[in-house]
């Protein structure tokens, strides 16, 4: 008869037997494969996760380069903007000061003038009383008369 080890061995080859007509190697390989599989397409999924967030932030990148020569550009318009005002501010100033220098000058001139014909008139008008004194007290009438002739036929030869 048979011994244990011839027992344990028969007991094996049933076992070994059983699992391949049960097919359970193939059953495990394909497990196996299975989850190979789902491991290769985490891997892919996950390598295609990480393109997608380089390409984004390659993205958010060059959107924030955009910005930054935007806000760039906006500063720098800015500035010529107010370089320009200031220009036209100072330009605005000087021909304003101008205006009011030439019109302080035509004032002034005009005063000028103003005071002339005042000391003109009034040396007119010191002359004729003078005159009239003197000859108030030298001409008689007739001799006025006869200058008041002269002097309105002298008038009139100016006037025409």
């Amino acid at each position: 008869m048979l011994d244990a080890t011839a027992w344990t061995f028969i007991g094996l080859l049933l076992f070994l037997g059983l699992i391949a007509y049960l097919k359970v190697p193939g059953m495990i390989t394909k497990a196996l494969d299975d989850r190979a599989d789902k491991i290769r397409n985490e891997l892919e999924e996950a390598r295609q996760l990480r393109e997608e967030a380089q390409q984004m932030l390659a993205e958010y990148q060059r959107k924030r380069q955009d910005a930054e020569k935007e806000a760039e550009e906006i500063v720098t318009a800015a500035r010529k903007e107010a370089e320009q005002i200031a220009v036209e501010a100072k330009q605005k100033t000087e021909e304003y000061v101008a205006r009011r220098t030439d019109m302080a000058e035509q004032k002034i001139a005009q005063s000028e003038d103003d005071a002339v014909n005042d000391v003109r008139n009034a040396s007119v008008d010191i002359a004729i009383e003078a005159a009239t004194k003197i000859l108030g007290s030298k001409v008689t009438a007739k001799t006025a008369g006869d200058l008041f002739k002269d002097s309105l036929a002298q008038v009139k030869s100016n006037l025409n």
